[in-house]
């Protein structure tokens, strides 16, 4: 087992033993929609309010995460418009990544109800639908994920445009949704 994949285990057993609603994001979700590709770190989106926060940073620290100290003083990190908090684990001597984005955006309540089962290295587990990782790969906007969103379109076509090209909107990146699909259209 891969110490990405046991980290993976460890968070999905104890986010299930608190009763957090989870939903996969970033590269590995990417697999379950196209092409695999490599990926080092775990990202996630909670149906978690700020309030538990201390208790799941208390039970990720005994599972080998550390968690800076400014989180653990009740400051929320943002990128994209999106809240979220960034953790390692520490494994063999190497860090792995993990960011756990906060559900408090309407969009991101809506990633989570439209979540869906799906293989996840070997394990079935709830990852975001195809048309949210086109858009928070569109948000985020670096080379790798407009990669991801050509892959993830070739490979689910068609998608629900009136969906993305609603949250686009919402989101401010309709310009840019509409090149992917122009570009997409035009291979």
């Amino acid at each position: 087992m891969s110490d990405l994949t046991s980290t993976l285990d460890l968070l999905v057993a104890l986010l299930e033993d608190m009763s957090v609603q989870y939903v996969i994001v970033g590269g590995l979700a990417i697999r379950a929609y196209s092409i695999p590709r490599a990926t080092e770190d775990l990202d996630f989106t909670l149906a978690m309010g700020r309030e538990h926060l201390p208790g799941l940073y208390e039970a990720l620290e005994k599972q080998d995460y550390a968690v800076p100290e400014p989180y653990r003083s009740g400051w929320v990190d943002q990128v994209k418009g999106l809240n979220l908090v960034k953790l390692k684990r520490y494994v063999g001597g190497r860090g792995i990544d993990v960011d756990l984005f906060l559900a408090d955006s309407s969009f991101q309540k809506e990633i989570l109800r439209r979540r869906r089962m799906a293989d996840v290295e070997g394990r079935n587990l709830w990852i975001a639908s195809p048309e949210d990782m086109v858009l928070l790969k569109v948000l985020a906007g670096r080379p790798r994920d407009l990669l991801d969103v050509n892959d993830v379109l070739f490979m689910q076509a068609p998608l629900d445009l009136e969906y993305l090209r609603h949250w686009a909107s919402e989101l401010g990146v309709e310009e840019a949704l509409e090149k992917a699909l122009t570009e997409h259209t035009n291979e």
